[in-house]
């Protein structure tokens, strides 16, 4: 699944939801354009620590997830 997440307000609600529904699934999931728009437009610490933590629990691999404190 590829999902735009610019789409709605464009933060990590869009990221939690699609890696949830992702585990579930047991389908994979790429997430282009997190958090455009905003000021700020990595991936917060705790977006990333979501991410790492279901992957830990899915045994999922995750790549391109990263904060960037600089950005």
């Amino acid at each position: 699944m590829k999902i735009d997440g610019s789409y709605g307000e464009g933060g990590g609600q869009i990221l939690r939801t699609s890696v949830a529904l992702s585990a579930v699934s047991g389908k994979p999931v790429e997430i282009e354009n997190i958090r455009k728009g905003r000021p700020k437009r990595d991936c917060l610490p705790q977006h990333v620590k979501a991410v790492e933590g279901l992957a830990r629990i899915c045994e999922a691999s995750v790549s391109g997830c990263h904060f960037n404190p600089h950005d």
